[in-house]
């Protein structure tokens, strides 16, 4: 029984690793680009509003809706 829960213990480190992983392979080409200054504007133009979009969509999300 020790050996299932120390398994169990194991699994959020490979989640965290894979995760990790994940956004280390999406960030590369992003910064192997990022020398020319257009690319790199439109880089952070595109983090920018994707933040944005994220933050309207959770205020619409969890603001209460009106009585009419």
């Amino acid at each position: 029984m020790g050996d299932f829960f120390s398994n169990v213990a194991r699994y959020p480190k490979y989640l965290i690793t894979i995760i990790l992983g994940v956004f280390a392979a999406l960030l590369e080409p992003l910064v192997q680009r990022s020398s020319n200054p257009v690319t790199a504007i439109s880089i952070i133009g595109a983090f920018i509003s994707g933040i944005i979009t994220i933050a309207l969509i959770l205020r619409a999300m969890v603001s209460p809706m009106p009585l009419t």
